[in-house]
């Protein structure tokens, strides 16, 4: 395990980025459910988790700061259900899987098809903070450009 402690001591306001690495750094235990991402469109992702033999009211999705917590189990009335296998190779055991999401990505919805879930993101970047095109505006030298104030006061 890496200490970034020393990383953050003169920077303010960059906790999220302390945590993504520590996170990042950290060996998650097992790969289920096995998951894809995938680029749907511009701006437009969707994570696609095979949950074959859950159904939707097994599954719970949280969104917290950024954090999409995705959680499985069996419920009581169900384990009870469970046959004697001989072989068993389809998991049916809980799970807990996060995904670290950036600035302005929201869950636009979520459905449970043919044993996959899919999760459908958009990512909506503010008008505020898009780029924008400054004009460069020619004048001469010398020219002091007006403040609002004056252009008011000068009609």
């Amino acid at each position: 395990m890496i200490d970034f402690t020393p990383l953050f001591r003169g920077s303010v306001g960059f906790d999220r980025l302390a945590t993504m690495l520590e996170e990042a750094t950290s060996t998650e235990v097992g790969g289920y459910p096995p998951y894809n991402i995938e680029l749907t469109g511009e701006n437009r992702y969707r994570i696609s988790m095979a949950v074959a033999g859950f159904s939707e009211n097994e599954l719970e999705l949280e969104v917290k700061q950024n954090l999409l917590r995705v959680s499985g189990g069996k419920s009581e009335e169900r384990k009870e259900e469970r046959p004697d296998f001989l072989y068993q190779g389809i998991a049916n055991r809980g799970f807990d899987r996060h995904f670290q999401l950036a600035d302005y990505v929201r869950v636009e919805n979520a459905k449970l098809e043919n044993g996959l879930l899919h999760i459908d993101l958009v990512r909506e970047v503010p008008e505020a903070m898009k780029p924008r095109r400054i004009e460069i505006r020619a004048g001469e030298a010398g020219e002091k450009p007006a403040l609002e104030g004056e252009a008011k006061q000068a009609a």
